[in-house]
């Protein structure tokens, strides 16, 4: 299954609340992946332009965009980035396809 790592910052409504009133987000964040067919791999705090990220298993591309657009329609999450990551095979396998790839594509001239 295509393995995905999704960046988030949260409103400052939402984490006044959790300084409120503290709670461990993983719960939440595993029921969204489980929603859409996945699973949660990670869920991790940090510092800098995003506040965490998740690092999920997905169906599809399709899977992993439904979880970032139903946690944003909440109105508590922003600034979504979602990329799909690869291991070393699958980067061998790409590696090899664009090889084929480049011997038949021709860039514009002029």
């Amino acid at each position: 299954m295509p393995k995905f790592i999704t960046f988030f910052s949260y409103t400052g409504d939402a984490a006044k609340a959790m300084i409120e009133h503290p709670s461990d987000r993983t719960a939440a964040a595993r029921a969204l992946a489980e929603s859409v067919g996945g699973t949660l791999e990670g869920f991790y705090w940090m510092h800098g332009k995003h506040d965490g990220f998740l690092l999920t298993s997905q169906p599809d591309g399709v899977a992993a965009s439904a979880l970032a657009a139903a946690a944003g329609a909440t109105g508590a999450i922003t600034r979504f980035e979602t990329h799909q990551i690869f291991d070393q095979a699958e980067q061998s396998m790409i590696v090899s396809a664009a090889a084929k790839a480049r011997g038949v594509y021709k860039p514009p001239t002029g």
